[in-house]
Order: C-alpha cells, then structure tokens, then sequence
C-alpha cells in the first residue's frame, strides 16, 4: 500500500511540474472544438516559462481571447502552427535573434496568422527590420496587461500596432532607402548571372526550372537568390519581383532584360 501511495504522489509530482514548466512541448490548452468556442485564437511562443504563464493568465481574464497552444522554442511554434490554426502569435524577440528566414518561414507556414514580437530593448535597426518582414507589432517584454490585450485585439482585426518612436524610425528608414535608390553611385551592382536569375523570377519560373534554362544546380541558383536579397534589401521572391519592376533593374540592363529562351520543344522539369 504505501508503494502504491508513494508512486502515486510521484506520478502527481511530475504531472504537476510538466504543466507549470512547459519544458518545450507543444501544450494544448483548450479543450473542445477551437472553431465552435470562437474568440481570437493566439499561440505563446517564448523561452521562459514564467512569461507564457503569466501571459495565459492575463488572457485568461479576456472572454474574446483564448491561448490554444505554447511554444518555447521556434521548432515547437511551428509544430503548434501546424496542429492549431491561430489568429495572432506572440513571439519572443529572442528566439528569432540572429536568425535570417524565420519570420519568412512563419509566413508560409501561416499566412493567415499575424505576428507579435516581444524585444527585450527598443533597437531602430531591428524595430524596422521586423515591420519590413511582416511582422504587425513590436512590444517591449514590459508593457502592460491592459495594452498586451489591445494590441492583441487591434492586429487580430487587422491593423498594426507601432508606438510613435518606431513609426519615425520606419518613415526615416524609407527616406534613407529611397535616396540611395535615386543616387547611381550607390545603386547595387549585379552579376550577369543575377540578372538572368531575377529575368526568370520576374516571369514566375521556380528554382528547379530557372537551374534548367542556365544550365546550373538548382543550390547554385538558391545561393544566387541569397545573395541577391541581400544586395538589394529583400526577403523573398516577391519581394525581389516588385522592387525589380518598381525600381526597373532590367530595363537598365537590355541584354538581360529578359528571361533566358524557353525553347518549347523541351520540356521543363516539375516544379517544385
């Protein structure tokens, strides 16, 4: 018998710490059908436990709000993605530090879900970078509940939360971009190679397909893209595509101008 008691207190020991903890699994907190319950579904993705509980308490005061899932490592949130469909993830800055295609990554697990991200200390150059990338609001770690729950509410119906401060940063950022985009001297210089990749990405050609028409691997290609995104100050393919065309970097360049010939009598690989 007092085997019996003493594996029971020790059972209800590690259940007891597993849910205070959150030792980076992904935890359903609801229970019932998401979709009939209603309310702004919202995901907690952050390293420290004692934030992801003291954030589901504040939420759990809110009737229109409902935490489905948490998170504490970016592996886990994009497992929680795929398990919870969500309106609004909370994201701690830290997690995506020094990273460079999470917040893309995200996008394309989740482009419905809007992005939240916490940072420890106000930054110009992060604050600008994360708007660019798509994320709807940057919160210090110390705001308030009161404003967490408005923030939360406002980019679930689909505006973007900015204090004063990063809104100057971002206007100045655009200024300082498009007078460099306007000097010749400071406009990037790109590869005939390059300007072949961005010809085929502007006509909708996959990775696997431009490979094909340039007689290279598609790695090659995927390293070219990188590089080219880092030249001009892009994220992704679409991004690259409208800057090109608004900016007009082909038609500076007549011999590339267009894409590489797409002989029809040879058939182009699946893409991907």
């Amino acid at each position: 018998m007092s085997d019996q008691v003493a594996n029971g207190e020790a059972r209800n020991h590690q259940d007891h710490l597993a849910d205070d903890s959150h030792t980076g699994d992904v935890d359903e907190l609801e229970t019932g059908d998401p979709e009939a319950a209603g309310g702004i579904r919202v995901i907690l993705a952050d390293s420290q436990a004692i934030y992801r509980v003291g954030m589901r308490k504040v939420f759990a005061l809110e009737d229109d709000i409902r935490v489905v899932a948490q998170a504490e490592t970016l592996e886990n949130l994009y497992a929680a993605l795929q398990h919870f469909p969500t309106d609004v993830v909370l994201l701690e800055g830290h997690l995506i530090a020094g990273t460079v295609d999470a917040i893309p990554e995200f996008m394309r697990r989740a482009p419905d879900a809007k992005l939240i991200v916490q940072i420890s200390s106000s930054d110009e150059g992060n604050t600008v970078e994360l708007f660019r990338r798509g994320v709807r609001g940057v919160v210090p770690r110390s705001i308030s509940p009161e404003l967490l729950v408005r923030c939360v509410r406002k980019i679930a119906a689909g505006e973007t939360w900015i204090d004063n401060q990063s809104i100057s940063w971002v206007i100045d950022a655009y200024r300082e971009q498009a007078a460099t985009l306007t000097n010749p001297r400071s406009q990037p210089r790109l590869s005939d190679k390059e300007l072949a990749i961005i010809a085929c990405i502007t006509r909708g050609m996959r990775n696997k397909e431009i490979a094909y028409q340039i007689g290279t691997t598609e790695q090659v290609v995927k390293n070219y893209l990188r590089k080219i995104y880092d030249k001009l100050g892009v994220a992704d393919r679409l991004e690259l595509a409208l800057y090109c065309l608004h900016h007009k970097i082909l038609q500076t360049h007549p011999s590339t101008s267009e894409a590489p010939f797409v002989d029809p009598g040879i058939p182009l690989r699946a893409k991907l």
